[in-house]
């Protein structure tokens, strides 16, 4: 861990010397790529100089148990265990935030929520939710923008899908994904019967926009060959026609439609681009599609990860056992106990893996 540390540390000191340097002020794209990464890196090294500095005073603490005063002994045998502890708990800090980062978790989420079963009950509920998420990212400074809802007749959701936009957004509620489940008396029961039903809760981060990058040198073959078919003079008497072969994936254009070589191959390598992009967007898509199905199962109420009893003012999340009696704040918005409840056994448990 401390290789690591001073890999952190000695990578820091050099971005930070990078942005004093007059040509990376002037680049504004290179400037703002370094910016954050200093960002990111500055908890860990401000951290891991506080631990070498209360490591080295513990020891000259221990040193000072040997001393002959008396009353200094006594001082320093009161400040030891907190000077311990202190240590400890960096040390802990430290190895949560060596952990492999989510590449993600910068992103903007898209939030998708559907009823379930439990008919209009579950649409109700599904319109509860997507409020309390909404309230909950006013309270984090994030903007939510609805991108489609389908609303029923009595004030519910069939389903609502919204953009919301925020720093951190996918960090927090990446763990919000799955079938959420609400035991209640619908305001329709006359006989006043607890209901269950289920709403689906996807979270997905905002995609980037594909971009196809092709090294010209490295990516792509041409062969170039003699045109075929009408085309006057030129036809059959230079190699115009270009064959343009995209390495990396197998992709071949070929363009004969112009008497230059040039234009032809140009025109062959917007094609392919194209081609990539399409193809680029596909595996997004499909990628994003394994994603939301992975996250909400089938919706049936036994695929569940959170319940929600009205009854009893329970919250109960059964990933990690954790149940609340404060259901009217949380679903008001106030859901950061489930939230950091949720990030800290997930990183305890990648804590747990091995190196």
């Amino acid at each position: 861990m401390l290789q690591k540390l001073d890999d952190v540390e000695r990578r820091y000191v050099e971005v930070e010397r990078a942005l004093l340097d007059p040509d990376v002020i002037g680049n504004r794209r290179d400037y703002a790529k370094l910016a954050k990464e200093r960002s990111d890196l500055e908890q860990i090294v401000q951290r891991y100089r506080e631990w070498r500095r209360l490591r080295t005073d513990v020891e000259e603490h221990k040193e000072l148990l040997e001393g002959p005063d008396p009353e200094i002994r006594d001082l320093v045998k009161a400040e030891l265990p907190q000077m311990r502890e202190r240590l400890e708990s960096l040390e802990v800090e430290l190895k949560r935030l060596l952990l492999p980062k989510d590449p993600n978790d910068d992103r903007n989420v898209v939030l998708e929520i559907r009823a379930g079963t439990g008919g209009e009950e579950a649409s109700l509920f599904a319109a509860q939710l997507f409020r309390m998420y909404s309230r909950y990212a006013e309270t984090q400074g994030w903007r939510v923008e609805t991108l489609s809802d389908s609303q029923t007749g009595l004030g519910g959701v069939k389903e609502v899908i919204a953009l919301i936009e925020g720093r951190g957004a996918f960090s927090k509620l990446k763990f919000e994904g799955g079938v959420h489940r609400v035991q209640r008396v619908p305001v329709t029961e006359a006989s006043g019967r607890i209901h269950t039903s289920t709403v689906t809760v996807a979270v997905l981060p905002e995609a980037d926009e594909v971009d196809v990058h092709i090294d010209e040198v490295k990516d792509l073959r041409i062969d170039v060959y003699r045109s075929s078919g009408p085309g006057g003079q030129s036809v059959n008497t230079t190699d115009s026609a270009v064959r343009v072969t995209h390495l990396p994936t197998g992709l071949v254009v070929a363009c004969q439609d112009e008497k230059s070589q040039h234009k032809n191959k140009a025109k062959a390598i917007k094609i392919l681009r194209a081609r990539l992009l399409e193809r680029a967007q596909t595996e997004q898509q499909a990628q994003v599609a394994e994603n939301r199905r992975s996250m909400v199962g089938t919706g049936e109420r036994s695929e569940r990860i959170r319940t929600y009893n009205f009854p009893q003012g329970r919250v109960t999340d059964h990933r990690i056992n954790l149940t609340l009696y404060s259901l009217d704040r949380i679903i008001e918005g106030n859901i950061e106990p489930l939230v950091d409840g949720l990030i800290t056994h997930y990183q305890a448990e990648a804590l747990k893996e091995p190196d």
